[in-house]
């Protein structure tokens, strides 16, 4: 079928599939961000924290503490969700450097998944090495209940199946390289560190290690979707997380990836409970401390890993 040039449909399906097409976040946009942020503040982290939805308290732990505002950062996106503070927190846990994006940035807000990972291609030019990823989702296995703590262990990124993904277009070695494995996309040894640590907390009970599973949204998922889903093996559902760590394993850092399990995703018709984004906030404020915890002791504790991989 031919489309005439300039046409609204034309239009529509170029601005559609732009993302695909070209790189809307230059190496020069990173870097320019990166000086902006690197001339204005002393600290210079080594760990990164992507927190998500009403999971922004995980930096109150922070010691000298030092904050900007999204909206100030040059090129850098603002965060539109209830949830999410939308400031880069910078400061130090346990003596270990870090920083925290209290609220992160998804393709439903009209975002390009070039645009959603750009602060993980900051972090790499500030010279971070490990990326922690949290976020809010929903179960699938019928073995989860609310409030568990699921390490990832690996995803399924479903929109990428259909060409919604952070590494089309050009490629630009300076961050990775052109086809990056994934296959270990979550560290092996940075999992069984948070397991160890769970279970030394008394936490062993309700953390869990499974399969995360990103969908667009911002719906949530039909029971015929959520069938499917569980099917291809996936534990849980979000709508966030898999483009950032992406793109951090395309530049060569170390993830971590822990998800709040906050509701239970309806596998049976007959099942009239409906999900809603309140009780995602809610459960999120119930876990805090916990999650907390675990979080601290695990930074505290990173160093354990740096030695084993450095051998």
């Amino acid at each position: 079928m031919a489309i005439a040039q300039g046409s609204t449909y034309s239009s529509t399906i170029v601005c559609g599939f732009l993302h695909c097409a070209t790189r809307c976040c230059s190496f020069d946009e990173c870097k320019l961000a990166t000086e902006w942020l690197l001339s204005r503040t002393r600290h210079r982290p080594k760990i990164a924290v992507i927190c998500g939805s009403e999971l922004s308290f995980l930096a109150e732990s922070v010691s000298n503490k030092q904050a900007f505002r999204y909206e100030d950062i040059p090129n850098f996106p603002v965060s539109t969700v209830p949830g999410h503070d939308g400031q880069l927190v910078f400061g130090h846990v346990n003596k270990k450097p870090c920083v925290f994006m209290q609220g992160r940035f998804h393709l439903y807000e009209g975002y390009s998944l070039c645009k959603v990972t750009l602060p993980v291609r900051i972090f790499k030019l500030m010279g971070v090495e490990m990326i922690i990823v949290i976020n809010a989702s929903g179960a699938l296995c019928q073995d989860f209940k609310v409030g568990d703590i699921m390490i990832i262990k690996d995803h399924i990124n479903l929109p990428g199946f259909a060409g919604q993904h952070p590494l089309c277009g050009p490629n630009d070695e300076r961050f990775g390289i052109r086809f990056p494995c994934m296959s270990d996309a979550y560290s092996k040894e940075l999992r069984k560190l948070a397991l160890d640590i769970s279970s030394e907390l008394g936490y062993s009970e309700f953390v869990r290690e499974g399969v995360y599973c990103m969908v667009s949204g911002p719906n949530f998922e039909t029971v015929a979707e959520a069938r499917m889903l569980h099917i291809l093996g996936s534990d849980s559902v979000g709508m966030s997380t898999i483009p950032e760590v992406t793109v951090a394993k395309h530049c060569g850092l170390q993830v971590l990836g822990l998800s709040l399990i906050t509701n239970k995703v309806p596998l049976d018709y007959s099942n009239e409970e409906k999900v809603n984004h309140e009780e995602v906030l809610q459960i999120s404020k119930l876990r805090a401390e916990m999650l907390q915890n675990v979080l601290k002791t695990f930074i505290a504790c990173s160093h354990q890993v740096e030695t084993i991989n450095s051998c």
